[in-house]
Order: C-alpha cells, then sequence, then structure tokens
C-alpha cells in the first residue's frame, strides 16, 4: 500500500477540478495546470468532500511500478493544487564583485564573470524578477520554477574558495582552506 497515494487531496473552495478520461485540470487563483495521469492509476473528484481520490486496481497491489504511480500521482495533483492556490518561489543570490543580474524581455541577462553576458530564456508560466543581487523565481508549476532555477545556478555553479557563484539563498557553502604558503 502507498502510504501517500491513500491520502485523499483536500481541494480549497476557489479551486476547481475537473476530470475528462486520463486528464486532470486544475484551475485557481493564480492560474490553471493541467496533467495526463497514467492509465493504470484512477482518479476521481468528490464535489461533497471537495477532495481528489487517488487508487489502483486490487490486483496491481503487488506491482511495485504500479504503486509508484499512485503515490507519484497522488503527490503531483497535490503540488497542482498548491501551485494554483499559493504558487512557488524559489530565490537565488548572486555573489561576485560586479556580478549582475537583470531582466531583459523574456530573457534573463546574467554578468557573473565571463567576457560575454550569459542570456538564458525565461519559459512561459515563470515570473522573474531582480533586485542587486537577488533573483526572485515564481510561478504555479513547482517542475518549471523548480527547473528554471536550476538552469541559472548551472550557469555558475559556486566555488568553495571564495564562495563565489549563483546560489540559493538557503544554500550553505562549506568553504575549503586552499594552499597555505610559506609554512
Amino acid at each position: 500500500m502507498s502510504r501517500i497515494g491513500k491520502k485523499p487531496v483536500d481541494v480549497p473552495a476557489n479551486v476547481k477540478v475537473s476530470i475528462s478520461g486520463a486528464s486532470i485540470t486544475i484551475e485557481g487563483p493564480k492560474g490553471s495546470l493541467s496533467f495526463t495521469h497514467r492509465p493504470e492509476v484512477g482518479v476521481t473528484w468528490d464535489e461533497g468532500e471537495k477532495s481528489v481520490t487517488v487508487s489502483i486496481d486490487e490486483k496491481d497491489m503487488k506491482n511495485k511500478p504500479v504503486r509508484a504511480y499512485w503515490g507519484t500521482t497522488r503527490a503531483l495533483i497535490a503540488n497542482m493544487v498548491k501551485g494554483v492556490t499559493d504558487g512557488y518561489e524559489k530565490k537565488l543570490e548572486v555573489v561576485g564583485v560586479g556580478w549582475t543580474a537583470n531582466v531583459a524581455g523574456q530573457k534573463l541577462a546574467l554578468k557573473v564573470g565571463y567576457a560575454n553576458t550569459v542570456e538564458v530564456a525565461i519559459p512561459t508560466g515563470v515570473n522573474v524578477k531582480t533586485e542587486k543581487q537577488t533573483i526572485t523565481v515564481n510561478g504555479t508549476d513547482k517542475q518549471a520554477v523548480g527547473q528554471f532555477a536550476a538552469e541559472v545556478r548551472s550557469v555558475r555553479k559556486p566555488e568553495p574558495y571564495n564562495g563565489k557563484g549563483i546560489k540559493y539563498t538557503d544554500e550553505v557553502i562549506k568553504k575549503k582552506q586552499g594552499k597555505q604558503f610559506g609554512s
């Protein structure tokens, strides 16, 4: 039994859920998200209890991949509900003297110690704001927000000697000592 899969997903009153075949669409104040689930998994919407229930057949209880789809489907639906109500946000810091980040149209321009400015395309559904040396990435889709933040970080990962680079605000960089001269 999947401990995560058998829990129903509670849906707030201001969120609409519609299921048609294997596709589920969730609309809320922040936007709309849709997802097509695996055919082995069944998703039902209970209007009275305002909850989404995910289930699998009894014959598939011993099948490990199907149990994994069960829990994953439930987690993805819960993330969609949270995304359309509250949204997701990641914050990054640009650490380095003279290093900057600016939003130019649908691109994020990064000056991070290379000869040229590195431009990263901002995907649809993701909003980016920059203040001094802080980059704020937010949106309704958890996967898209996390993926874009990871792509921005990969432009110049933080290095362990001086701590320069692009890092998450809550990330701790363990500094190395470096070489000792004249000992």
